[in-house]
C-alpha cells in the first residue's frame, strides 16, 4: 500500500463524467497524466479512482519518478451557439 511519510496525504482534481453510450461514471485524473476509470455509481467510480491514483503513485516510487506536484485547475463551461 502506498503511503507518504507522517501520515501526509494528497488531494488531486477529479474530473467526473457519465457516459451515456456505456451508461456509466468516468473519471480522469489531469495530475497523473489523465489516468482514467469507471464505475457504474459515482461512488464506485471514485473508489476504483483512488485504486488507480494509488498504483499510479507507487509505480512512480518504483521506478525512481518524482511524485506530482498538484497544480491548481479550474473546470470552465463554455456555450457555444449553432
Amino acid at each position: 500500500m502506498f503511503e507518504l511519510h507522517g501520515g501526509a496525504f494528497m488531494k488531486f482534481k477529479v474530473v467526473l463524467e457519465y457516459d451515456p453510450d456505456d451508461q456509466c461514471w468516468v473519471t480522469y485524473v489531469p495530475a497523473l497524466d489523465n489516468i482514467s476509470t469507471w464505475g457504474q455509481t459515482k461512488e464506485e467510480a471514485l473508489r476504483n479512482t483512488e485504486e488507480a491514483i494509488i498504483g499510479y503513485l507507487e509505480a512512480a516510487r518504483k521506478t525512481g519518478q518524482p511524485l506530482p506536484v498538484c497544480k491548481p485547475i479550474e473546470i470552465a463551461e463554455v456555450v457555444v451557439a449553432g
